[in-house]
């Protein structure tokens, strides 16, 4: 495998190409071409052949690697090293016809993250990581925000599909969080989400019942930026979970206190 940044440029192309195949196929979109996942999640041609199109890319960059990917076309079967690719993030944005959605690709051996690239193709912005290099933004040096106080804290978070299990937390996490913040934000993709954290634009988010797809990707964006990212008990090897936080550090332990509050989740 050839050095890590060298990689993480190439993905850089590869996920660019993915991003304006979205934003070309958003022009003549319609809404007969979704799907229904599960309740509230929905799926299209779109994110189905942008993955087809991921997935052949990366198979020619890494033959080595194998995937785990939302749409489930192509598998992991225990190689050395794992695409998780989210072809389109913010499925619903996109049918709708609003920013933000994007393109996330993340490399991992068995053990941890090694690079991530995120694509949005309405403001034409690249984030990207690999592992011990720094996080950046179409070149650019990013990093997480100084706030330490959670009256100035900028928050984003999401309600999942899962309502039967979340409402309860998501209702406390407003609660708590309304009133006393900076203020809270729902943008409709985890994966850029964590990129503004890691860019400073927001100090803390977090989200449950997401997949590896959702978060990987761009949780080495926050890490490399400064910043801090755990589930929500705290674990600092979060690469199998489900519920994951991620802030600028000085604010975690108070997300962490915060869902803390309220019974454990199920996957």
């Amino acid at each position: 495998m050839k050095d890590l940044k060298s990689l993480t440029e190439s993905v850089c192309h590869i996920a660019r190409e993915a991003g304006a195949f979205l934003k070309e196929e958003r022009k003549s979109f319609r809404r007969e071409a979704v799907q229904v996942k599960h309740a509230h999640d929905y799926v299209s041609y779109v994110d189905k052949e942008s993955e087809k199109r991921l997935v052949a890319a990366l198979k020619e960059l890494l033959p080595e690697a194998g995937f785990i990917t939302e749409e489930g076309s192509a598998v992991y079967q225990n190689e050395p090293y794992c695409w998780v690719v989210d072809p389109l993030d913010g499925t619903t944005n996109y049918i709708h016809d609003i920013a933000p959605y994007c393109v996330s690709i993340a490399l991992r051996n068995k053990q941890e993250l090694l690079l991530g690239v995120v694509y949005e193709p309405n403001r034409d912005e690249c984030f990207y990581a690999w592992q011990g290099g720094g996080s950046y933004m179409n070149g650019e040096r990013i990093h997480v925000s100084p706030v330490t106080s959670i009256e100035e804290a900028f928050v984003v978070t999401e309600l999942p599909y899962n309502t039967d299990q979340y409402a309860r937390t998501g209702e406390h996490l407003i609660h708590e969080l309304y009133g006393k913040v900076s203020g809270i934000r729902m943008n409709g993709s985890a994966a850029l989400a964590l990129c503004y954290v890691a860019a400073g634009r927001f100090d803390a988010w977090l989200e449950a019942f997401i997949g590896k797809w959702d978060f990987s990707a761009a949780a080495l964006m926050v890490l490399e930026a400064g910043g801090n990212v755990t589930d929500f008990y705290g674990n600092d090897y979060f690469l199998e979970g489900h519920h994951i936080i991620a802030t600028n550090g000085p604010l975690h332990p108070i997300f962490l206190n915060l869902v803390k509050e309220v019974p454990p989740l199920d996957m």
